[in-house]
């Protein structure tokens, strides 16, 4: 018996992973199905999971924060009824609780 070129037989078996993935079967049942061993399954596809994280590339990419400027103003538009309210960052929430509590009494 020959032993096919390393090469081959990884594409060989990535093919057969990809066809298990597409099946949609377990393991066992695939591998029963198409005459595979369970075990050499997994040793390929651990194998070709382990070289393909060896090839990924951790390299650093700049990331740049820039500092809110104060011309971009965050705000919250408020409708009770007929009436809108317009809150900006740092207002009093316990002042706005009253404030909308009274004008859902008024709009009732």
């Amino acid at each position: 018996m020959t032993k096919k070129p390393n090469l081959e037989l990884r594409k060989e078996w990535e093919q057969r992973i990809s066809d298990y993935k597409a099946s949609g079967q377990c393991r066992a049942k695939w591998c029963e199905d198409n005459g595979v061993s369970y075990h050499q399954f997994g040793y390929w596809k651990r194998r070709l999971k382990d070289q393909s994280t060896e090839k990924t590339n951790n390299s650093w990419v700049p990331v740049i924060i820039e500092e809110p400027t104060t011309a971009q103003c965050e705000s919250l538009l408020i409708k009770v009824g007929s009436v809108s309210i317009e809150v900006t960052s740092g207002f009093n929430s316990t002042l706005l609780a009253e404030v909308i509590k009274v004008l859902k009494e008024h709009v009732e």
